[in-house]
């Protein structure tokens, strides 16, 4: 397993620790900081009954590294979890905000599940509540991207359940037998919503799955930021040296439950989850900062603090907006809305008695 930081912050070798510009670990923390205080807070929110859902992330914010090894031209294909890139590539946290609410000024107009939102701009691609789905969408968009820019890499984030999925083997399979430029990355946090890791393969691990298909496959602490970049990093050479797809094994867990839909007791023992509350992420990418001298613990205080009152604030504004208008249920896949279309539009305000 692909390993830099260990839990104390330090270097298990200076050999392998990549070389990052201060100021872009600084993005990463704080990314990671504002992706954890929204978990935090669209639960609360959820249980409020301000927001319907909630998908929790809390435990696998190393992702972070793997969206920052990337080019802005390459595409990301989330699956649940993969906020934290988003806010990395500086979509602002009143769109995420918004979204949540599905207010007016939801970019997705109220149309998409809470937490499962696409922006073009950032060439972050909405995610599917069908599982692995995404993981087909990705082949082919990288698929076409070679035959255009061989610069040009995407990636796809999926869970372990997905690996199950027939769309698993058909991305797999097709990105092996045409070398696409993706990169495969498995956030195995260990369960399906319930189902635990041995029950969903007889794989000694994720990894090992690219064997048949002929592509290069590595294991990496899911959980170390540093690690996930380097990964991903060495993922994109070989795409670009024209060698084709590697797959990722993000060795992690989901410290929360699967949504707010959802209660992890029932299922898994909370002797386990203490334990991995000892490889936080965000805790133990801290402790490496700490000890570079890029932040203090009053330091760290201030930015927690910083991004609280700003998401705070954002949150009662958002809150505060009116819905979509009935019409954009009509509105974005016609240029001109067909006849059927004008006459149901006509119905809901028959209706509902709205201008």
């Amino acid at each position: 397993m692909r390993k830099i930081l260990q839990l104390d912050g330090s270097i298990i070798n200076e050999a392998i620790e990549p070389s990052i510009e201060s100021e872009e670990l600084l993005k990463w923390y704080q990314s990671m900081i504002q992706l954890r205080l929204l978990d935090q807070k669209g639960i609360r929110l959820q249980r409020q009954g301000r927001v319907g859902f909630h998908i929790f992330t809390t435990g696998q914010e190393a992702h972070i590294g793997a969206a920052a090894a990337l080019n802005n031209q390459d595409w990301i294909f989330p699956a649940y979890r993969e906020h934290g890139a988003a806010i990395y590539r500086d979509m602002p946290l009143e769109e995420i905000i918004n979204h949540l609410f599905a207010n007016d000024l939801d970019i997705n107009k109220g149309r998409r599940l809470p937490g499962l939102f696409g922006n073009k701009k950032i060439n972050f691609v909405n995610p599917s509540a069908p599982i692995g789905t995404q993981i087909i969408h990705a082949t082919g968009a990288a698929y076409y991207a070679s035959q255009i820019n061989p610069e040009e890499v995407n990636i796809v984030f999926f869970g372990d359940g997905a690996t199950s999925s027939s769309d698993f083997h058909s991305g797999l399979n097709f990105a092996g037998v045409y070398k696409t430029p993706t990169i495969f990355i498995c956030m195995n946090n260990q369960f399906a919503i319930s189902v635990p890791l041995e029950k969903q393969t007889a794989s000694n691990t994720i990894a090992d799955k690219a064997i048949a298909y002929g592509i290069k496959g590595e294991q990496v602490d899911g959980n170390d930021i540093l690690a996930m970049y380097s990964a991903v990093k060495d993922a994109i050479k070989h795409a670009q040296n024209g060698n084709g797809p590697t797959l990722i094994e993000a060795f992690t867990y989901r410290m929360g439950p699967h949504t707010s839909s959802d209660d992890p007791s029932r299922y898994r023992p909370d002797e386990e989850v203490e334990e991995w509350k000892l490889k936080d992420p965000i805790e133990r990418f801290k402790k490496y900062l700490i000890r570079k001298d890029l932040i203090s613990e009053e330091e760290n205080s201030i930015i927690y603090e910083h991004y609280d009152k700003k998401i705070n604030e954002l949150i009662e504004i958002a809150d505060s907006r009116p819905k979509p208008k009935l019409e954009t249920m009509f509105t974005d896949v016609y240029d001109t809305l067909p006849g059927s279309l004008l006459e149901q539009w006509e119905e809901v305000k028959f209706f509902t008695e709205e201008d």
